[in-house]
């Protein structure tokens, strides 16, 4: 019993993956509750509606797939599978909440899903899942207690390595190309420990199909389908670390020198081609061939419903029809007998002879015919409405059946447009499956005795791209010779200090220059007495500038 789950939105993406018979050999619809629609995607579409009417939740599906460990416990039961499924939406706060139960057999292997609905339409909110991976843990432990099963390693609490499991692009990985992940650390740990030198395990690595590259780490393989993976993290050895194989390698493959991934992937492009192709088509064209008919198969159904509906929508106005004329009819039935038999229960009072000319004189006869007035008024005021009712009576059910005729014929076109979402998919997987056979049969090709030529060119792959770029620029590589420069520079200097030494032979010596006017003043004895011409300090005291004292505000005032 192994359990995958999370919480996702996209839920028209789900059904139609769900519902994907070209990757799965049988695919059945157990049931669905708490849904108007019979399909999963009106079913996902009503949820969808909830969570975004009701809340703001995003993610309001809660997927779960049940893969049972057959290798070792055997296939599971229906029974089995829904005990396992009440006891995780108990767990989990999910009982009674709309859900989608779906079984598949894929190679043989039934396995189920399950996609229950976040949203509480009665309380307007989303079910929290909090620490849901724990708690699926603690029911898949309990359900196998309860039936005698086994678990795979890391789903005993004792336990501390837990069940690694290969991502997306791994498992797309191994897929085409026919090995683990496991196998590929494998065989490049193993030229890494072999390896005497850089150029040694590069070259194990093209033997393997592999092309050193720069990523966005500084050293990636990129092998030939073009598939990236980082090499310090290929090696299955937990005391080799990233800057070991980067100063293993950075002497004579420098990470700024390989080619990128794009350029490894254009060459690993270019050796493919070079395969013959060994696929055999005309059993592809026949699968291609057999899946078209199936879908034309499964939409006959669908396609037979919409001449149907037409019929029964037919049939239907004119039943409609046909009953309002009917109530029409009876309305004016009816009230034409009422009419007449007012009409004769007053000719029956009408007075005669003298009684009538009493009663014209004396006013009687005015009285009675304003009277026969008011109440034909009221009466026929009454008709109106009745006739008034009946008409929007008619007017609602001819909205309502429309309605209905509508919502019918949009069941159909969205079920036929899904379908189509689905058979796309079909085609789309058929072809990633003749892909990835071409993929492997490259592959053994590859690995056969026919491909020394290509794998000389994986070899040569990294030295090629790296030549080429140390001639772009200009020889990065080149290593200059330090001694001769460092020649040439004291040689250089040594020249200079040679011609200083004879320019300053040129210049006058200043120093002596000027002891030699001092002395000649001295003798003169200009420098022993008061120069007769030098102004006196009296006479120019007046000439000084005076300090101007600032008066003190607050003395000023006080005073």
């Amino acid at each position: 019993m192994i359990p995958f789950a999370s919480q996702r939105g996209g839920g028209g993406d789900l059904a139609t993956h769900l519902q994907n018979e070209a990757d799965n050999e049988q695919v059945e619809i157990a049931h669905i509750r708490g849904a108007v629609a019979h399909d999963l995607h009106g079913a996902f579409a009503e949820w969808e509606l909830q969570a975004h009417c009701l809340t703001k939740c995003q993610k309001y599906l809660y997927s779960l797939s049940i893969n049972p460990w057959t290798k070792v416990n055997g296939q599971m039961s229906r029974d089995q599978y829904m005990d396992y499924i009440d006891r995780v939406e108990q767990k989990l706060g999910l009982k009674n909440q709309p859900r989608a139960v779906v079984f598949h057999i894929k190679e043989g292997r039934e396995h189920a899903h399950v996609v229950w609905s976040r949203i509480d339409a009665e309380q307007g909110k989303a079910v929290q899942l909090s620490f849901d991976r724990e708690k699926l843990m603690k029911v898949t432990r309990e359900f196998a207690r309860d039936h005698d099963l086994i678990l795979p390693d890391g789903y005993e609490p004792d336990q501390k390595e837990k069940n690694k499991q290969n991502s997306l692009y791994e498992q797309h990985q191994q897929n085409q190309t026919g090995r683990t992940k496991e196998e590929r650390m494998t065989e490049i740990t193993q030229a890494w420990r072999r390896a005497d030198s850089a150029k040694g395990f590069v070259n194990a690595l093209a033997d393997m199909g592999y092309i050193l590259a720069q990523g966005d780490r500084p050293y990636v393989v990129v092998d030939l389908h073009g598939h990236t993976s980082a090499l310090p993290r290929m090696i299955d050895d937990k005391s080799v670390r990233a800057r070991d194989v980067a100063a293993f390698l950075k002497y004579d493959y420098p990470s700024e020198l390989l080619p990128t991934v794009d350029e490894a992937r254009d060459i690993a492009a270019k050796q493919r081609a070079e395969f013959k192709q060994h696929s055999d088509l005309e059993k592809w064209a026949k699968k291609y061939e057999d899946l078209k008919q199936a879908h034309r198969e499964r939409r006959k159904p669908l396609e037979a419903e919409g001449p149907k509906l037409a019929e029964r929508i037919a049939r239907e106005k004119a039943a409609l029809i046909q009953k309002q004329d009917a109530e029409g009819k009876f309305l004016e039935q009816k009230i034409a007998s009422e009419e007449q038999a007012i009409a004769d229960k007053r000719a029956r009072f009408n007075p005669q002879g003298l009684a009538a000319f009493l009663g014209r004189v004396s006013g009687v006869e005015f009285a009675r015919k304003k009277l026969h007035e008011y109440q034909d008024k009221k009466r026929h005021a009454g008709q109106a409405k009745e006739f008034e009712a009946l008409s929007n009576a008619h007017k609602r059910e001819t909205r309502l059946q429309q309605r209905v005729h509508q919502a019918l014929e949009h069941d159909i076109e969205r079920r036929l447009k899904n379908l189509a979402k689905v058979e796309a998919r079909e085609i789309s997987a058929l072809d990633a499956k003749f892909k990835r056979e071409q993929s492997r049969d490259i592959q053994k090709q590859f690995e056969g005795s026919e491909a020394l030529n290509i794998r000389e060119h994986f070899r040569e792959a990294a030295g090629q791209v790296r030549g080429g770029r140390e001639e772009s620029t200009g020889g990065a590589r080149d290593k200059p010779d330090l001694a001769a420069q460092f020649e040439k520079a004291a040689g250089a200097n040594q020249e200079k200090a040679r011609t200083e030494a004879e320019g300053k032979k040129d210049l006058p010596n200043l120093t002596a220059e000027f002891d030699k006017a001092s002395g000649a003043d001295q003798e003169d004895g200009d420098t022993g007495g008061d120069d007769d011409n030098a102004p006196s300090h009296d006479n120019n005291r007046s000439s000084r500038p005076r300090r101007s004292r600032r008066p003190r505000r607050g003395r000023d005032r006080g005073r």
